[in-house]
């Protein structure tokens, strides 16, 4: 698929997750649901051209996250994804 469209890296996505995380989701790790791939976000391929953002796994092109703003709505989908894990070692996270 990567070779008949042009991606970017997941950096591209910072901007529209930063909405949503207080955490940089570029740096976090995560595993692929389809081929187990574990790399961090930042490496996956990212899709802007639609009316939302598309990442999808660098290895086996299956979607990881959907993102899309519809008025005052955000719709996350990360069933693409078996984790997701955020590192909180820079982040002063409130309890």
């Amino acid at each position: 698929m990567s070779t008949h469209m042009n991606y970017l890296d997941g950096n591209a996505a910072a901007g529209e997750l930063s909405n949503l995380f207080a955490m940089d989701v570029t740096a976090a790790e995560g595993q692929c649901a389809h081929c187990g791939a574990t790399m961090r976000f930042a490496e996956a391929h990212v899709y802007m051209r639609g009316p939302g953002v598309v990442a999808r796994c660098a290895i086996c092109e299956h979607v990881l996250l959907r993102l899309v703003n519809i008025r005052q709505h955000v719709f996350l989908d990360l069933r693409g994804m078996t984790y997701l894990c955020l590192d909180t070692d820079h982040v002063q996270l409130s309890v």
